[in-house]
């Protein structure tokens, strides 16, 4: 179905065709191309971080850095109840087992409860910064000092949000605050980290290219042609949050009394304008048929069929996935649109 206002749109307002087409013209399409250094530069310099290593999705890059780590068969990470499947996947992906944890009132992970779940075998705790809102960092690092383990930050939905962990992990999915269509890239500080993700991410070539390969690694490669969109993205990034930042306050504005809804607490950066409504299929209905796209919360990990727990009924996360939603939250939705979807919830409530 085609939405006239849909949860998310790319805004490719700025430099992508003139970076495009200059990649294509001088033939160094493929990830060779120094296009791709450029926009790992550009990102890492915006988030005060030493390194990038663009590679070809965001759970692409969760796996690079928990394999950088040397996490594998044997070892726990500590993943969010609520989250997208992807960052658990990621852990399996190694060899490891994800061990959930439930999420607090702002959705993250609910860091009292973290240090119950790490054993001898944890390695790594992955905080996923959920819509936008940063973690608690500070208590997160002190447990992971306390406990001598290592920190991914899933920063999917979270462009804009200065890492602290030693990798962060972010999406360029064509959904994500910036997008090249597809891609990703982890930041880190490390040199050695860097190294090894960017040698993991390019079949563990020697550097004699002799086809001698010593370990398993994998074709997680971004392209030029991405690079090029995702590089004009970066450009245009402090604009792009500040809209967003406009956004989220009009959607607070307008839905601040609208008996049946309940705001989300605020967010470091939006990526989505989350909330929880009362009798949602039938909002969810409603709006459809005016046009208007919306999107479910995210399931508790402990209910999906790989990781399935009989207890996922009495998570935290499951409250939130019953009634949460979101709404149109991207880059061009302009304030008459919103105008529009605040004037059609509020009536949907009315009635």
């Amino acid at each position: 179905m085609s939405f006239t206002y849909p949860v998310s749109r790319p805004a490719l307002t700025g430099r992508e065709l003139e970076y495009l087409t200059a990649t294509v013209e001088d033939g160094w399409i493929s990830s060779q191309g120094p296009v791709v250094r450029r926009f790992e530069r550009a990102f890492a310099d915006y988030h005060a971080t030493a390194h990038g290593v663009a590679c070809s999705s965001g759970t692409t890059a969760l796996t690079l850095a928990l394999r950088a780590l040397g996490v594998g068969p044997g070892d726990e990470v500590i993943v969010p109840e609520f989250t997208m499947v992807a960052s658990a996947w990621a852990v399996t992906y190694t060899g490891a087992t994800p061990v959930f944890v439930d999420c607090g009132d702002d959705l993250n992970i609910d860091v009292s409860r973290i240090e119950e779940k790490i054993t001898s075998r944890t390695k790594v705790i992955m905080p996923v910064h959920i819509y936008g809102r940063r973690c608690d960092m500070d208590a997160i690092m002190d447990l992971a000092f306390q406990y001598n383990l290592k920190v991914v930050e899933d920063s999917a939905e979270a462009h804009g949000v200065r890492p602290t962990g030693d990798i962060a992990c972010f999406s360029l999915f064509a959904n994500k605050i910036i997008t090249a269509g597809e891609g990703g890239i982890c930041l880190t500080d490390d040199p050695k980290l860097a190294d090894q993700m960017a040698h993991l991410r390019a079949m563990a070539f020697t550097k004699d290219h002799s086809f001698l390969h010593k370990k398993v690694a994998y074709n997680f490669r971004m392209t030029a042609m991405q690079a090029a969109v995702a590089l004009a993205q970066v450009e245009r990034l402090d604009d792009i949050l500040e809209t967003r930042r406009g956004i989220e306050r009009r959607y607070d504005e307008g839905l601040a009394d609208v008996p049946g809804i309940t705001l989300m607490p605020p967010r470091d950066v939006l990526w989505m304008y989350d909330l929880r409504a009362e009798r949602r299929e039938e909002l969810r209905e409603f709006l459809a048929g005016e046009s208007i796209e919306t999107r479910l919360f995210f399931k508790p990990m402990s209910r999906q069929p790989m990781y399935f727990h009989p207890d996922w009924p009495s998570l935290k996360a499951h409250t939130f996935a019953e009634d949460g939603l979101y709404l149109p939250t991207h880059t061009e939705l302009t304030p008459a649109d919103q105008d529009f979807v605040i004037d059609r919830i509020r009536a949907f409530y009315r009635a």
